[in-house]
């Protein structure tokens, strides 16, 4: 049922006269009295009947007229509500990784909690694959995602990324480890002998530790994998191995982090959303507060 035809009865139903509503809408009254058809021809019984020289609306006419206004007036509201100068009001799902959620997120989310009450953030932590799988599912409405620069993501035109922030990364090694400045392929040369620990649910580290230890002449062992970044350096205290790190996460006891240069590993965070929904207040509100978090 097309809103416009119902425009069209609703205006009747006010007006009494096919010439007054279509001197109204700016239509022909041909137009007016064919669209009256049609949603005749709908709802499969008669709207109107002659009146003289005139029409009338019947009585299902006059209650589908009633109907119109109130389907209207509501669309309307919707349009209020969603268009993109609405104020922020729904709940926004959020998928995305676990420091993402830590470091930013979770601080706009109790901003909200002030500033636009309306607005409700759902969060489910996942890896970029995971969470850019539920963003083209529609079960997110937001992806928070991550790629390295000698592992970029491939480009996919079903969706808008927003960079949002960058990372250093350093290499991970056990306290006691013999280390000296260097190259980042001198560093990784020097632990060419070692076990290497990688993500268990994100292939883009190993693939920066294959490329780095490509360039720096020896094949990666990889042999452990963890998702949580604690327990990468427990596993590295417990001499399983060596891992990448961000440069500007806690440190355990027992784990040192070695600076990579030449070339520089860098972590790059995206909002990413599907086009066509970057406009909606919810979304465009909490893109624009972690853009402003990542900014600081």
């Amino acid at each position: 049922m097309e809103t416009r035809r119902l425009q069209i009865l609703a205006e009747l139903s006010r007006l009494g006269s096919m010439r007054a509503v279509a001197d109204v809408l700016g239509i022909t009254t041909s137009t007016v009295s064919q669209q009256i058809a049609a949603l005749a021809g709908e709802m499969g019984t008669a709207l109107i009947e002659p009146s003289g020289r005139l029409v009338r609306l019947t009585p299902p006419g006059r209650r589908l007229a009633e109907h119109a206004v109130t389907i209207l007036a509501a669309v309307e509201t919707a349009h209020r509500d969603l268009g993109p100068g609405a104020e922020p009001n729904g709940t926004l799902r959020v998928a995305g990784f676990a420091t993402a959620f830590r470091g930013y997120l979770l601080p706009v989310v109790i901003e909200l909690a002030v500033s636009n009450p309306r607005v409700h953030v759902l969060m489910r932590e996942h890896e970029p694959a995971e969470a850019l799988a539920l963003l083209a599912a529609d079960e997110a409405d937001l992806a928070l995602t991550y790629d390295y620069n000698l592992a970029p993501a491939a480009a996919d035109p079903t969706v808008s990324a927003r960079p949002l922030w960058t990372a250093g990364w350093g290499l991970g090694v056990p306290v006691g480890a013999e280390a000296h400045e260097g190259t980042t392929l001198d560093t990784f040369a020097r632990f060419r002998a070692h076990d290497w620990i990688v993500n268990s649910r994100n292939t883009a580290d190993e693939q920066v530790i294959r490329t780095l230890s490509s360039m720096a002449g020896f094949s990666p062992r990889v042999t452990h994998q963890a998702d949580s970044l604690e327990l990468v350096q427990e596993m590295i205290v417990a001499g399983l191995g060596v891992a990448l790190l961000p440069v500007d996460y806690p440190l355990l006891a027992g784990v040192r982090l070695l600076p990579l240069t030449a070339p520089e590993v860098e972590l790059r965070a995206y909002a990413v959303a599907r086009h066509g929904r970057l406009d909606w207040p919810p979304l465009a509100l909490v893109t624009d507060l972690l853009t402003a978090a990542a900014s600081r």
